[in-house]
């Protein structure tokens, strides 16, 4: 019994170690902005704040739509992480546009397999 329970154990914490998908960046390579980067100034927690309403509001988008990471550095967005399709991609990027200008949206977001 004490050996099933740490095979069991093992299989669990291997496969952790897997729950980040791999890029091929090198870690802490990657581009743009991060979220732990976002700027804490008002105007950009405001138009961020915006720009989140305005996709979370928007019910025909996906949970991984909602989930997009919106990052605002002195007005300007960054948008990245996973949306399900190009239509999802559009969207979250045209309400981005809308809120904050088309040259101060820098669009990173990806259509997932």
């Amino acid at each position: 019994m004490l050996q099933r329970c740490i095979v069991v154990g093992a299989l669990a914490v291997g496969s952790v170690a897997f729950a980040t998908p791999p890029t091929s960046e090198p870690r802490g390579e990657r581009s743009g902005p991060t979220a732990d980067q976002q700027s804490n100034t008002k105007s950009d927690v405001e138009l961020a704040a915006k720009i989140r309403r305005a996709v979370v509001g928007d019910r025909t988008l996906s949970m991984a739509a909602h989930n997009v990471q919106i990052i605002t550095q002195g007005g300007v967005v960054t948008l990245k992480g996973p949306v399900q399709t190009l239509v999802e991609k559009s969207s979250v990027a045209s309400k981005a546009v809308q809120l904050a200008g088309a040259s101060n949206v820098r669009d990173e977001l990806t259509v997932a397999p």
